[in-house]
């Protein structure tokens, strides 16, 4: 935890917050902090800076807190990614909150297994943890925006093209494509597919809605290993 995420539930006044649950678990354990000790921290979807503890219990933890930084800026991304295998949701969840994606959109896809969507990992508050973990580890405050769409061609047809405005429209998928730009500034929208790559009649269909395929070389990579690589290569 490189930075304690504070919730609008933890301030009981405009510069005090009690902290309880697994953060007070690590503040014992982890960082053996004691009373005194400055701590960075940040309130979720607000302002990040400093707290002193006031007072470390058993029970709970109290801190003055002074919030006068903004959070780190978030890419000009939407990731459009095919929903994957519920562990490595976790991960990913993760990954996009850290490398700073602003919205994500989970996306159905010939490939992705039925079974994949009765998973509880894809629960407003299981969603929400795993973000949460992602921003402390970046030190970053704001959650993505995570959007659930479950019907492939509704979304591709009526949605994407509104969504995917105004930005350069990419679809990784391995083959005969031109290669991934590199270093971009512009606003971009990204279709990362599941295991096994998109069927063609989808590429075809992201194609029409503005997106062009785009290949990293030849290797066949796993879906996060594909998310870090694509974001890293892109800004």
């Amino acid at each position: 935890m490189n930075l304690l995420l504070l919730e609008d539930s933890d301030f009981v006044a405009a510069d005090r917050a009690i902290v309880r649950d697994r953060r007070l678990v690590h503040l014992h354990e982890v960082h053996q902090a004691q009373s005194g000790d400055s701590l960075r921290v940040g309130r979720i979807d607000g302002l990040m800076g400093q707290a002193r503890l006031l007072r470390l219990e058993a029970a709970e933890a109290e801190l003055q807190v002074r919030l006068d930084q903004p959070p780190p800026a978030k890419l000009p991304l939407t990731l459009l990614l095919a929903l994957p295998r519920p562990k490595m949701l976790k991960r990913i969840l993760q990954t996009v909150a850290s490398m700073g994606v602003p919205r994500l959109v989970l996306l159905n896809s010939y490939r992705v297994e039925k079974s994949f969507w009765q998973t509880p990992f894809l629960h407003p508050d299981e969603i929400r943890e795993q973000l949460i973990l992602g921003l402390e580890q970046a030190r970053d405050t704001q959650l993505p925006e995570v959007i659930i769409e479950k019907r492939f061609k509704p979304f591709v047809e009526d949605r994407l093209p509104q969504l995917a405005s105004g930005s350069l429209g990419l679809v990784a998928h391995p083959g005969d494509h031109g290669a991934c730009p590199r270093a971009l500034a512009q606003p971009v929208t990204l279709a990362i597919g599941p295991e096994g790559g998109w069927i063609p009649y989808e590429v075809d269909k992201l194609a029409e809605a503005g997106l062009a395929p785009v290949q990293l070389g030849e290797r066949i990579l796993r879906v996060e290993t594909a998310v870090t690589a694509l974001l890293a290569r892109l800004f």
